[in-house]
């Protein structure tokens, strides 16, 4: 969330472990009290991890959560010697450095069902769940952004929160969002893409027309606790990765998720899912820009 980067990773050479942790210092208490953002992204970069690991020839084993006394420990990672079969991650590896968040317009072009179909086995894969839902629903999502969009306007803490986490071009930073990863004004259209700039005036930003039917997925899950939350986030990441394989742009929409009296109503009735854990708005345009990533000393102690 915001390119807030809140994680940390150790790795024990005597043992070949990986041990991730939360930095609850790089939490928002606003926008997220319950941390559950901040554990999506952690999980996120989980899911990397495990990807690189195959990459290199290692076969990764996860324990997510291992002590309950410590609950910033979030998962313990072994690498063991490969499987005798084909892992099925090795192939989205090269996404990994190719996938961003595009704030542009995407084109109206349909997204063909058997794309559709293996994001959807993706997030299976992971023990989520992703559904695109029916226009009517849609309609319902787009709503609750925007409201969720005009309460965060006239909120304060909201407004400073997201100023935190904003970069100007000319700062030199190694996490948050930068003003060129900003995008466009929108000047038409329904994309639910926030918007960065928020009360930072940025001279000569141009204005564009957003897609007026956005093509979203839903990421969910049955439960709604903190392992829930690293399932979702490892299954959200994979579903980004081999969307950027299939040469699709994306981006994420959690405005609404941030406030549970609208989270509850994204749901629909009539879906399996429980509990709605990101909005993932899909389509063909451009990849957007790499954001800033933080120094490797900063994210990785070697014991």
């Amino acid at each position: 969330m915001h390119n807030a980067q809140p994680w940390k990773f150790s790795f024990r050479r005597g043992d070949s472990t990986f041990r991730l942790r939360s930095d609850l210092e790089r939490a928002m208490p606003h926008a997220d009290p319950a941390t559950r953002a901040l554990h999506l992204g952690c999980a996120a970069a989980l899911f990397n991890l495990r990807v690189a690991a195959v990459h290199a020839g290692w076969e990764p084993a996860v324990d997510l959560l291992p002590d309950p006394a410590d609950p910033r420990l979030l998962a313990v990672v072994r690498l063991t010697d490969p499987a005798p079969f084909d892992n099925d991650l090795a192939p989205l590896y090269p996404a990994i450095h190719r996938r961003h968040t595009s704030r542009h317009p995407f084109t109206e072009e349909e997204i063909p069902q058997a794309i559709k179909d293996s994001l959807s086995a993706a997030a299976l894969l992971e023990g989520a769940r992703l559904a695109f839902p029916e226009l009517w629903h849609v309609r319902t999502l787009l709503d609750l952004v925007h409201d969720a969009e005009g309460r965060d306007a006239t909120d304060p803490a909201a407004a400073d929160e997201l100023e935190q986490w904003t970069r100007a071009t000319a700062e030199a930073g190694t996490d948050g969002v930068p003003e060129y990863a900003f995008g466009p004004r929108r000047r038409d259209g329904e994309a639910p893409v926030r918007d960065f700039a928020g009360r930072i005036p940025v001279p000569g930003r141009e204005a564009a027309t957003f897609e007026n039917t956005p093509q979203l997925a839903l990421l969910g899950t049955a439960g709604d606790r903190p392992r829930d939350w690293l399932t979702a986030g490892q299954a959200m990441e994979r579903v980004l990765l081999q969307a950027t394989l299939d040469g699709l742009a994306t981006s994420l929409t959690s405005q609404a998720l941030e406030r549970p009296e609208l989270r509850w109503t994204m749901r629909d009735p009539q879906s399996a899912m429980g509990y709605i854990q990101m909005v993932l708005r899909l389509g063909y345009g451009p990849a957007g820009p790499g954001t800033p990533r933080r120094p490797v000393h900063e994210v990785l102690d070697i014991e």
